[in-house]
């Protein structure tokens, strides 16, 4: 009995040994800089999709728990997930995998005090839960396989290695670590449910070389660098061009916080701005002003008249907004992001003419304030009173 079960457990071993193991998943980890392809030629919108279509993964995992992706809700930073991505993986039929992890939001209160994804009724100008803007030139010289250098990355290696000096504070660190592990965790579920499949990762970049080493013992993984791939040809970055890409890098930066920060590569906006005006508009008009405002073709006198001249002309919605909540007047992006053109026309001329005519600055914003839901006009007196104070403190 025993001899002709060791025989039958013989067999079967090499039986399994004998059925073909699937080759690795391959995967590739895209390290970007959240919506920093809004600032930065190498790295536009256009470079991330026609890399994607380069590369031609199977899949592709995005940075966003599986719960809210399936509603279809979205981190407010992560331009390249619902601008890019979303529509390149459903013209090209790729699938999609969400990968994040976040502590429930008892549970994020407990460790900081507050819901980090609860959304303030009037954002910052600037820092945690403030409109998202790149004061570092170095961001505006970024390219598209910058986080596969691993020097490039050092500060966050520092970050998660080193703890903070009391242990009561040290939480953001080990979120980070956790957070991370459970990324990784979701990545390897999805490789095994592509096996010999090319998986795409795309991730803040913070996160990228830390996910490598967790998933690098994986047999059934196959990690390679997207650089690997090569990178995409002025041709393939042409033809992944849309106008809503155009529209998105000129509002940021001609409209929203970034323009404050000075921080423009000008050229680079003029280049776009003369292919958006292909196809005219009131929307190409008030990009085309606040390009000559910004590099100083335009004085503010002469400005404040033309922007309100064309808020006389028919009126339009933005291209694009960038807006997640519809009932806000704002978006991560820009404070008065949720206007129409003609209403942008006529908050562009009141800051024009801030602070000699305040008076007359007021009435052109309460104007546009009368047309808006309450809660959406108090948003927006809010960040106006804020708007006149520093332009008075400036004076």
């Amino acid at each position: 009995m025993m001899r002709w079960l060791a025989a039958l457990l013989m067999c079967f071993g090499l039986t399994a040994a004998a059925v073909a193991q699937p080759a690795p998943t391959r995967v590739a980890i895209l390290g970007v800089e959240h919506a920093g392809q809004l600032v930065a030629r190498g790295d536009s919108p256009a470079h991330l999709a026609a890399f994607i279509r380069r590369m031609k993964p199977d899949a592709i995992c995005v940075e966003r728990a599986p719960e809210p992706f399936a509603r279809g809700d979205q981190y407010e930073f992560t331009y390249e997930i619902q601008h890019v991505i979303l529509p390149v993986a459903a013209a090209e039929r790729i699938a999609l995998c969400p990968f994040d992890w976040m502590p429930s939001g008892e549970d994020q209160k407990l460790g900081f005090g507050l819901d980090l994804e609860a959304t303030p009724e009037v954002r910052q100008p600037e820092g945690f839960q403030g409109f998202l803007f790149f004061p570092e030139p170095a961001t505006l010289k970024r390219t598209l396989f910058a986080a596969d250098a691993p020097a490039s990355l050092q500060r966050y290696r520092d970050f998660a290695s080193i703890p903070a000096p009391q242990a009561s504070r040290d939480i953001a660190r080990r979120l980070y670590l956790y957070r991370t592990y459970m990324q990784a965790q979701r990545i390897r579920a999805a490789a095994k449910a592509h096996p010999g499949k090319t998986l795409l990762v795309v991730v803040g970049e913070f996160h990228k070389h830390d996910l490598e080493a967790i998933l690098a013992g994986d047999k059934t993984i196959d990690l390679v660098q997207p650089s690997s791939f090569g990178a995409p040809t002025d041709a393939e970055i042409a033809a992944s061009t849309t106008h809503a890409q155009l529209a998105a890098i000129l509002s940021f930066n001609l409209l929203g916080r970034q323009a404050a920060s000075g921080n423009l590569d000008l050229a680079w906006l003029g280049e776009v701005l003369a292919a958006f005006e292909r196809d005219g508009g009131s929307e190409a008009r008030l990009f085309r002003l606040r390009h000559d405002q910004l590099s100083g073709k335009l004085s503010g006198a002469n400005a404040a008249k033309a922007y309100r001249d064309l808020a006389k002309a028919p009126d339009q919605p933005f291209t694009w907004t960038g807006v997640e909540q519809g009932g806000r007047v704002d978006s991560f992006f820009d404070a008065y992001g949720n206007l129409t053109v003609a209403q942008r026309a006529r908050i562009e001329a009141a800051k024009a003419m801030l602070p000699g005519k305040q008076r007359e600055a007021d009435a052109l914003v309460a104007q546009v304030g009368a047309d808006l839901s309450p809660r959406k006009a108090r948003q927006l007196d809010a960040c106006w009173q804020r708007e006149a104070q520093s332009a008075r403190a400036k004076r």
